[in-house]
């Protein structure tokens, strides 16, 4: 079965499970992302291939990283180009939106938007708004590492380079950032740079793929795994014996003469097998 990623550089008004199963139908091969991609944002969209769908609870509080532009004055329903433009408020000058900014890094609690994949009540919620109904989806907290306002695009658009952890919704600190300076906003423009390991300067359009190529665009699983390299070459350990390991506790990318194997995880002196991916 064959294993690794591709990074998909998903284009505007694609659905993120689309991407999946464009892939599925091209590879012939079990596969899902690593975190949706509003369909009107663009960029770094990671698709797991084969056994690398087990490695998805590793990736879970990797960072992202954006390019996304925010209109004030104005908002929609679902707080994207996608909705109803709703005029209202004031354009802020750079210098308020700047000063604006240091409240929003740190720990912050994110209500999301209600035109999103979060489920109340086990609906999702743009299906909840989608049929009208009254509802406010509970906050979360998010990590927000950078924030920083680029340039005047327009005369009311606005660009952002934000970083940020896994779970945040730009489309909420666009509508909360707009609040704070007393007026309304929403994205009008949003591009993944960055998901985790993955960047969009090695992302690659689903258009450049044929089933003649897509193998030399596969990443391999090991290469984006952020852990410690260890070789073992106990077959007790590959049988499923826990083994005794005087390395420090933690995940760690086992080899056996050379040749990836998967994840080990040492507690307390003892090697045990985490995930087979080879």
């Amino acid at each position: 079965m064959m294993t690794g990623f591709l990074n998909i550089d998903k284009q505007c008004g694609d659905m993120s499970a689309y991407v999946v199963n464009r892939v599925k139908r091209l590879t012939h091969t079990a596969c899902g992302h690593l975190g949706t991609l509003d369909p009107r944002a663009s960029g770094v969209l990671p698709v797991g291939l084969g056994n690398a769908t087990r490695l998805f609870d590793y990736f879970l509080e990797k960072r992202k990283t954006y390019l996304a532009r925010f209109r004030f004055g104005a908002t929609t329903s679902t707080l994207d180009s996608e909705g109803e433009v709703e005029f209202g408020g004031r354009v802020p000058a750079l210098r308020e939106i700047e000063e604006a900014l240091p409240a929003f890094l740190g720990t912050i609690a994110q209500i999301p938007p209600k035109y999103s994949a979060r489920c109340l009540g086990g609906k999702r919620g743009y299906e909840l708004a989608r049929s009208g109904a009254e509802f406010e989806l509970p906050a979360k907290n998010v990590e927000i590492y950078r924030f920083d306002l680029l340039d005047a695009v327009s005369p009311d658009e606005f660009e952002f380079a934000i970083e940020c952890s896994g779970g945040t919704y730009i489309r909420a600190l666009s509508r909360d950032l707009a609040l704070r300076l007393g007026t309304l906003g929403y994205t009008s423009a949003l591009r993944r740079t960055a998901s985790g390991p993955f960047t969009e300067e090695i992302a690659v359009p689903l258009s450049l793929l044929t089933p003649e190529n897509w193998k030399e665009y596969i990443i391999p699983t090991d290469m984006v795994l952020p852990f410690p390299v260890m070789e073992v070459d106990d077959v007790r350990f590959y049988n499923g014996v826990r083994i005794p390991c005087d390395s420090s506790d933690g995940v760690y990318k086992i080899y056996r003469g050379g040749e990836f194997y998967g994840t080990g995880i040492v507690e307390g002196g003892v090697l045990r097998a985490g995930k087979k991916l080879c």
